[in-house]
């Protein structure tokens, strides 16, 4: 019998990773609004002594995937913390420039 290509198994799923997203997309601050239906995050890049910040990525979710997003965050944050140490979160600034994302429309 020939080799055949094995499938994922159940309940696995195979994952693409093009190769113009490999090398990632640069963030220093995520800018999050929602509506009834959906959440959008703003990823942007914040330089120093820059008076205007840009939108890398914008990534818009659904409310039951936004929760799911918060939980593995959350997860992996705890992870991190376990083999690293505490995040000190000393880096929390205010919003720049007074941006307030998108207009949250159904």
């Amino acid at each position: 019998m020939a080799d055949q290509p094995q499938s994922p198994q159940q309940g696995q799923m195979e994952i693409e990773l093009p190769d113009e997203e490999s090398t990632g997309t640069y963030s220093n601050l995520v800018m999050i609004t929602h509506s009834a239906s959906e959440f959008i995050l703003d990823f942007l890049t914040v330089m120093p002594g820059v008076p205007k910040a840009k939108v890398v990525k914008r990534m818009i979710l659904t409310p039951d995937h936004a929760k799911r997003l918060l939980n593995a965050l959350g997860d992996n944050v705890k992870k991190f913390e376990n083999e690293h140490g505490d995040i000190s979160g000393q880096d929390q600034f205010d919003v720049p420039f007074g941006y307030r994302g998108p207009t949250a429309e159904a």
